[in-house]
């Protein structure tokens, strides 16, 4: 994936959504210590939670497919492994659903089946694709078009730059009146001269032409001059395929946002929380029963910067709210109840 556009989404998505919290919900009382907790913040010996969910949202974003594999040993789930997306297979049964995977290392395949209490030990998480029932559409596969433009742009730049930033010129060639042309010999001894002399780091010395040889400059045209436009909406174009706000990768002439603040909230609100929010409900699904039946996995929004705005917002509307009771404000608020909160203040 050569496009500085696209991977600057996938970390920016990646990491802000690996850096939320795990939490544990009991019904409605959180509990604070407990082995699934454990396991969520070291699910292995070789990386630690956020770095294992990191992963787990970038290859999401840049395949549309996510794996999460859990290793059991004796009845309980002792580590939790993300697996490649390109190495990973479904394999479905006869009305269509999966009923195992495969994952092939090199010439080795290993499936991945249900133990003998039905378990799957893989987490599959997928963005839609309208065409597929078994595989996620990337946002890279959406943006491809675009970012191909923008690749081409960059080519077309470094082109330019190891020309000495000018637009290549011609060589006219004006021998005396009614004499012939170049002969072939001569065109091609001419041409591999120009190329082995005044080209890539022998740009700018001065030219030597033979006689009946002159020089013409081209200029730039205008669809020249607007190329570095063209690329710049072409990387709004990969960012909105992302759900980025363009703002956020210092992309010009993007005035959806009045300031960075607000661009960096809308981007919390509308990409990285629901992206949580979504695979905390699928661990909880996926996970949860494993440890216990009333477990359910949450995350801690409270840790967000980013959302202090928001967080503040709401306080002081629960605050002004004299027809709630402490409780109920604390409630509202995401916490629980306190001695003597049923009463209105």
């Amino acid at each position: 994936m050569a496009n500085a556009i696209a991977y600057r989404c996938v970390r920016m998505i990646a990491e802000a959504a690996a850096s939320v919290p795990w939490l544990l919900y009991e019904g409605a009382a959180e509990i604070e210590t407990h082995p699934l907790l454990t396991l969520l913040r070291q699910p292995n010996k070789a990386e630690n939670g956020p770095a294992l969910f990191e992963r787990w949202y970038a290859f999401l974003q840049c395949a549309g497919n996510a794996y999460l594999q859990a290793i059991v040993a004796n009845g309980a789930v002792r580590e939790l492994h993300v697996l490649r997306p390109d190495r990973v297979s479904v394999v479905q049964d006869h009305n269509g659903w999966p009923r195992a995977y495969d994952y092939k290392v090199g010439s080795v395949t290993t499936r991945l089946n249900r133990d003998t209490s039905g378990f799957l030990p893989v987490l599959h998480a997928r963005l839609f694709h309208p065409l597929d029932d078994s595989y996620g559409y990337s946002p890279i596969a959406a943006a491809l078009s675009a970012i191909e433009i923008h690749n081409a742009g960059a080519e077309w730049t470094k082109a330019l730059l190891d020309n000495a930033a000018r637009p290549s010129g011609a060589l006219i060639y004006r021998g005396p009146d009614g004499a012939p042309g170049l002969t072939e010999d001569q065109f091609a001894r001419l041409k591999a001269q120009m190329q082995e002399a005044y080209s890539g780091a022998n740009v700018g010395k001065p030219m030597v032409l033979e006689g009946g040889l002159d020089w013409h400059a081209m200029s730039f045209t205008p669809n020249d001059m607007d190329f570095s436009d063209i690329r710049n909406s072409a990387a709004r174009e990969i960012a909105l395929a992302f759900g980025v706000p363009p703002m956020l990768l210092g992309i010009p002439g993007d005035n959806t946002y009045s300031n960075y603040r607000e661009a960096n909230l809308a981007f919390w609100r509308s990409t990285v929380l629901p992206l949580v929010s979504r695979t905390a409900s699928s661990l909880t699904q996926w996970l949860a029963p494993k440890f216990g039946e009333t477990l359910r996995i949450g995350f801690d929004t409270d840790s967000i910067d980013a959302l202090a705005m928001d967080r503040e917002s709401t306080w002081d509307k629960l605050n002004a709210a004299t027809f709630l009771t402490t409780d109920e404000k604390r409630a509202a608020a995401g916490y629980g109840a306190v001695e003597g909160g049923d009463n209105v203040a």
